[in-house]
């Protein structure tokens, strides 16, 4: 071939070359940078009202990072439970659960722009031999295309088992705007 006369085809054909004998090197996406908030709730067992201590401490850390138009949130949930409850029983909650919620900040209300909800009530419950129901428990991401000033929300509900009250609703601290 005369590469004088085809200098384009000259290019592409030592590119098909090139890259035939070096191996690809994908360069990693950039990690968002999360922008998180962090709040604690002692709450009480509703279903229970005897002497022993009954109260669970959740911490819940919110975290959100945008990336161009898309925005990330994430929920981190640590809980330190009672250990008065039987190291088997499956029963002290009917539910429980955290919404995770990306939200748009806005004059007034801020709505509500993508949401998912993810179970809870089998991690709360599991304890070791000894009682302990510490635990801990990271959100999968969720996404979404917003504006400015976008957030992370976490609520988490809980159905206490004989309380009659159905979910009630616990509210913990938003992300910083991303």
């Amino acid at each position: 071939m005369n590469t004088t006369e085809y200098p384009l085809l000259a290019a592409a054909a030592a590119l098909a070359v090139l890259s035939a004998t070096t191996p690809a090197t994908a360069t990693p996406a950039a990690a968002p940078g999360y922008r998180c908030s962090t709040s604690t709730q002692t709450i009480d067992d509703a279903g229970y009202s005897g002497p022993a201590p009954d109260n669970w401490d959740i911490k819940i850390q919110t975290c959100a990072a945008r990336s161009g138009s898309t925005v990330y949130a994430y929920a981190d949930i640590r809980w330190d439970g009672p250990h008065f409850y039987s190291t088997t029983d499956a029963t002290i909650f009917d539910g429980a659960k955290v919404r995770l919620q990306i939200m748009a900040s806005r004059e007034g209300t801020d709505p509500v722009v993508a949401e998912r909800d993810f179970q809870l009530k089998d991690r709360l419950e599991t304890a070791t031999s000894s009682g302990d129901r510490d635990g801990h428990y990271r959100t999968p991401t969720i996404s979404h295309r917003a504006g400015s000033g976008a957030y992370a929300n976490a609520v988490l509900y809980l159905d206490w088992h004989k309380d009659g009250r159905g979910y009630e609703g616990h509210d913990y601290k938003g992300s910083p705007t991303v």
